[in-house]
């Protein structure tokens, strides 16, 4: 379920209000803890915290002139998403980020490569996920995504 809102204050205004109020705490803790040099844009019709261009000018690979995609919240038809990046890529926060969800959440993790999936709004952990915001730097992503994802050449 692909948005077509151009702002974030679109995107979040077009939202009902269980949806509206999740998304608003997602991106407010996202904010908060997120490194400085990630930029809040909508990105492929979602909230989306990007490397932009200015600090990494090759842009996506699959995209270039899109900025560099690294988190993204969304409203999406059966479930609220968080999409991010390094949990695909880095094994080592994987496996922290799902042994701190079993700490705090009753129930299964519903997690896709870089899909966290929440069904219900009232188990979204938002604190473990302001601490998932911060655990990488640009540079930390920018390296890891030159070595996993960049196409050799």
């Amino acid at each position: 379920m692909q948005s077509t809102a151009t702002t974030v204050t679109a995107y979040i205004d077009s939202l009902a209000y269980d949806r509206k109020y999740a998304i608003e705490q997602l991106r407010k803790v996202i904010k908060k803890n997120i490194p400085k040099g990630f930029e809040e844009v909508m990105s492929y019709g979602m909230i989306g915290y990007v490397v932009p261009h200015k600090l990494y000018p090759a842009g996506y690979h699959c995209t270039p002139e899109l900025p560099l995609p690294f988190m993204n919240i969304a409203s999406q038809k059966n479930f609220i998403a968080v999409y991010h990046m390094m949990v695909y890529a880095d094994k080592n926060l994987h496996d922290w980020f799902a042994a701190e969800y079993a700490k705090r959440v009753k129930g299964k993790l519903d997690m896709g490569k870089s899909c966290i999936r929440f069904k219900k709004v009232d188990q979204i952990p938002f604190d473990l996920i302001g601490e998932l915001a911060s655990k990488v730097t640009v540079q930390q992503w920018i390296d890891q995504y030159e070595s996993a994802f960049k196409p050799k050449k």
